[in-house]
């Protein structure tokens, strides 16, 4: 049986958006014109640029400090008190560098998302693209995924590729990636707030009700 969105049919969803930095995906997905609401942006930096973007767009702004806690389980609880007080359907993670403990995962099971600036489940953590670069590949890219406890290898919501040139450097490819980070989150956010995505029976694939693109193909080089 094909699986139907409920988005015409429940209240519109509200997201709350952890930052750490300037918050380029943050800032795209409030200039989406998505339909849900982002509640507030927090973050665990109080001199992070992207709050006063968000203030900009009239998003409510909270800091909570990781440097005011004795350790990460005290820090994350209190992150969870300040994203409870919004009652978010999903957390979205915008260049929020803190890694988060199972626990804390667990609290938000299914509507935790993250991206990240490689194909994954390649060259999770940091330094993908003088990673990539070292390793001579010839696509590299950026993934939506739902967050786990397994860090970056949560199950992959969308994914964008691009070529990588013969005289990349790490900040040239970063900067291409970072292009089609903000065209691919904003369809993931899409894809969750009207209910064209759900996670499988083991909580392990993402399935889409939306149209498969058979035959869509990159090659790098091209093709001659």
């Amino acid at each position: 049986m094909r699986y139907k969105p409920k988005f015409d049919n429940v209240t519109r969803k509200s997201i709350v958006i952890l930052i750490s930095g300037r918050g380029s995906n943050m800032q795209a997905l409030l200039e989406a014109n998505l339909p849900c609401r982002v509640a507030a942006v927090i973050s665990n930096r109080a001199d992070a640029p992207g709050l006063a973007i968000a203030e900009r767009h009239g998003i409510a702004t909270q800091v909570v400090s990781h440097r005011d806690y004795p350790d990460r389980e005290s820090f994350e609880a209190a992150l969870a008190v300040a994203i409870d007080r919004y009652q978010p359907d999903l957390v979205a993670l915008a260049g929020f560098m803190r890694i988060l403990t199972p626990n804390f995962v667990a609290r938000y099971q299914g509507r935790l998302i993250n991206i990240h600036p490689s194909l994954l489940p390649a060259y999770g953590g940091l330094d993908t693209h003088a990673r990539a670069l070292k390793d001579g590949v010839k696509i590299h890219g950026c993934t939506v995924h739902f967050v786990t406890s397994d860090l970056d290898h949560g199950p992959i919501i969308i994914q964008a590729a691009v070529p990588v040139l013969m005289n990349d450097t790490p900040e040239t490819l970063a900067a291409r990636v970072l292009r089609e980070e903000h065209r691919i989150y904003p369809q993931a956010v899409n894809w969750f707030c009207r209910d064209y995505l759900r996670l499988d029976a083991d909580g392990k694939k993402v399935l889409l009700n939306r149209v498969e693109q058979p035959g869509i193909t990159l090659i790098a080089p091209g093709l001659k």
